[in-house]
């Protein structure tokens, strides 16, 4: 079933590589406008622009620092006036065993992770007037222990939980918040674990599909919950995965 989203305008926060990447090129594929957020890496949204249908509108702003998300705003507000999807995909965080992080570890990651989805949700949603859609990348290591992974853990979490209140307040404004929980994906993200190639062995053995996750398969849910297909699911968090989390 080809789904269209000619005429939607979304906003892709950290979409210039990976799974933000993805989802970017896929909901361009289906029709839609897109704007990317980045922090540093301006030639990579850049290159990310230039294989979309229509040239993306670049946005650089750090998520976790609310006057940089007003900036950010205020270019959308000029350059389109409104706005049907959020993709909150930027994340960052410090990884650390637990009893060597700070408080500015805590807000750092926190801020950047869970914070930027409510302070995006206020600026996006007074530019939703016909409704809209949005979606919050998540973990697995939101409901699992995992290695120097505690402060991310505990961001998405509660990611997870804004998701789920903001779900509660904005279903009546035909506003659908919802959260993908992405397995063991293969990204520039895992570079940032010493034990990098290990875990994707592991992950792979470990997974009933046989693969990890690419983030093609992130970007295709992402799709469908972006359609009208999707119009009865509020603040789910939906598994994407390959199995690997029901295996013991």
């Amino acid at each position: 079933m080809e789904i269209n989203l000619k005429g939607k305008r979304a906003l892709i926060t950290g979409g210039s590589r990976g799974i933000g990447r993805a989802i970017a090129e896929t909901l361009s594929a289906a029709g839609c406008e897109v704007a990317i957020n980045y922090l540093r890496n301006k030639a990579a949204a850049e290159k990310t622009s230039q294989g979309l249908k229509k040239p993306a509108l670049l946005l650089k702003a750090n998520v976790g620092k609310d006057e940089e998300v007003e900036q950010m705003f205020e270019t959308i507000k000029k350059e389109w006036g409104g706005l049907e999807i959020v993709v909150n995909n930027a994340a960052s965080g410090v990884m650390k065993p637990p009893l060597e992080l700070t408080h500015h570890h805590w807000q750092w990651t926190l801020d950047i992770n869970s914070w930027a989805l409510l302070a995006i949700a206020q600026k996006a949603v007074p530019l939703m007037k016909k409704g809209g859609t949005m979606i919050a990348i998540s973990s697995l290591g939101a409901t699992r222990a995992i290695p120097n992974y505690t402060l991310v853990g505990a961001s998405k979490a509660a990611l997870e939980s804004v998701v789920r209140h903001l779900a509660q307040a904005l279903a009546s404004q035909n506003i659908n918040v919802n959260a993908i929980s992405a397995g063991v994906v293969d990204t520039d993200a895992l570079k940032h674990f010493s034990n990098r190639d290990a875990l994707l062995k592991n992950a792979k053995q470990k997974t009933p599909a046989g693969r990890v996750v690419d983030p093609q398969d992130v970007a295709n849910v992402a799709l469908f919950l972006c359609s009208d297909l999707a119009r009865m699911i509020h603040g789910a968090t939906i598994t994407v995965d390959g199995g690997y989390s029901i295996v013991a």
